[in-house]
């Protein structure tokens, strides 16, 4: 049996050799797909880690926004009594400016609108200022320069920079700007 022997020697050498090679082949071919895809998983984690983070910021930037803006319907209906005082004030006969209660009323008004602007609310400048669809609201045009406010017939307010009520107003037509050139 030694003829055949020598014969199963080579053959069973050569059989291991061709194995192993063909293991370490099909092992680094393995660990290259594992690593493309730990690659993959790698940057699947790290967009989501971004995409989660940007979801936080934006999470927290809507909840600011909403904490700035939730007493808007509050300011909105405290508005008109604050129009109430104000006219109530124009209209005091001369007479009766120097009276003590007049003096309390102007100061209750005073406080009022201080205690709304420390919220947040300021009025919109309006006379003599160009016309400006996203402040005021045209309610008709007469005799003035073009374009320019020349009368406020309700006062418009800003709550956090973000207009509440536009100031209705009286636009100039352009008249008296043609009388002038000639």
């Amino acid at each position: 049996m030694m003829p055949s022997e020598s014969a199963e020697n080579p053959n069973s050498e050569a059989v291991p050799e061709v194995t192993e090679t063909e293991d370490i082949e099909s092992l680094k071919q393995a660990l290259a797909e594992e690593k493309v895809k730990a690659e993959g998983y790698l940057a699947n984690w790290q967009r989501t880690q971004a995409d989660f983070i940007n979801y936080k910021r934006r999470n927290e930037q809507e909840r600011e926004e909403f904490n700035k803006f939730a007493n808007t319907g509050l300011v909105l209906s405290l508005l008109p009594v604050l129009d109430d005082l104000e006219r109530a004030l124009a209209s005091i006969p001369v007479k009766s400016a120097r009276l003590p209660w007049v003096d309390g009323i102007r100061l209750i008004e005073r406080k009022f609108r201080a205690s709304l602007e420390t919220q947040g609310l300021t009025p919109i400048k309006a006379l003599g200022e160009p016309f400006d669809p996203n402040l005021h609201e045209a309610v008709r045009q007469d005799k003035g320069k073009e374009g320019i406010v020349i009368e406020e017939l309700k006062k418009g307010y800003k709550f956090h920079d973000r207009v509440i009520r536009p100031t209705m107003v009286v636009v100039g037509n352009g008249e008296e700007v043609a009388k002038e050139e000639r």
